[in-house]
């Protein structure tokens, strides 16, 4: 057995953390950036990638799985090859975790926010629109207070909080005329803390508060990860976001406002460096061992 590790940087906390999982389990690994994939059709092998010893693998021969960690920055049309080629992996009965069809739903923040809804998962009052009057319009519906975020983005970046009439304009304008879209979100009275829940497998196997300085509770952006145990309320809540998403694997933010908690996020490639810094679970040890009982299968 080999496991491929996508990975932008290997030597990153996250992705060491699933080497040393994999060498504790006796299990050989190959790293590699989707840069470096090269995609072939009507002749095989249909992927292959040079490892970090420049020796060439024929991923769907040499290797039984590969974990996301992450899909990477890029453009569009990168981004939209990638998927298309793990699309292409799954048609050839090869196992990715997570799947495709849920990193695509999450990396784009309107996708995954309608569909929690459509799965009867709160969420925060919401608009997205091309239009910047339309935006105008939203701002003063939404009460005047809104978070403007890119609908494709993590971390907390270019996410930021308006609540003046003359630059939200300027805002929206400066995004439209760049061709983008407005994602504007109700700002919600949480404090500075939120929860990040992480799901393996329809379980929640950790948690945290995430207590920051301003109202961006990212860890990220400097947060600080808290000890928390989720009540059974949020448990399910945080499985029910990730299984509507499709995700194996998962990191499940939640906000508690005045009218109860609800779902902001649902990440497909989570890092765990500050949760790990607050549980006794070794959660790469959990993906790893999760992924081995899914090849059994």
């Amino acid at each position: 057995m080999k496991i491929g590790i996508a990975t932008r940087n290997m030597e990153s906390w996250s992705s060491t953390q699933v080497r040393d999982a994999l060498t504790k389990r006796g299990i050989p690994y190959v790293c590699f950036t989707f840069p470096k994939l090269v995609a072939q059709l009507g002749h095989k092998p249909y992927f292959h990638v040079k490892d970090v010893n420049q020796q060439d693998v024929d991923i769907l021969k040499d290797l039984n799985a590969i974990i996301i960690r992450p899909i990477g920055r890029g453009s569009l049309e990168e981004l939209v090859f990638r998927m298309d080629m793990l699309y292409k992996l799954e048609r050839e009965g090869f196992y990715v975790i997570n799947p495709a069809e849920a990193i695509e739903h999450c990396v784009d923040k309107y996708d995954i926010l309608s569909i929690l809804e459509d799965n009867g998962v709160p969420v925060p009052r919401t608009f997205a629109t091309e239009s910047a009057n339309e935006a105008v319009k939203a701002f003063a519906e939404l009460g005047g207070d809104v978070v403007v975020k890119p609908i494709f983005g993590s971390r907390g970046i270019g996410a930021t909080r308006v609540n003046d009439p003359e630059i939200a304009l300027t805002v929206f304008k400066a995004i439209t005329f760049q061709h983008g879209v407005v994602y504007l979100q109700e700002f919600i009275e949480h404090g500075t803390s939120d929860i990040r829940a992480f799901v393996v497998d329809g379980h929640v196997i950790a948690a945290m508060r995430r207590v920051a300085q301003g109202w961006k509770t990212n860890y990220s952006q400097g947060a600080k990860p808290a000890p928390t145990k989720l009540s059974k309320e949020f448990e399910e809540l945080a499985v029910k976001a990730s299984n509507a998403v499709g995700c194996k694997v998962s990191g499940v933010d939640i906000m508690e406002g005045p009218k109860g908690p609800c779902i902001c996020d649902v990440n497909s490639q989570p890092g765990w460096k500050g949760l790990q810094m607050v549980t006794k679970v070794n959660i790469a040890e959990e993906i790893v061992n999760f992924m081995l009982s899914e090849l059994k299968k």
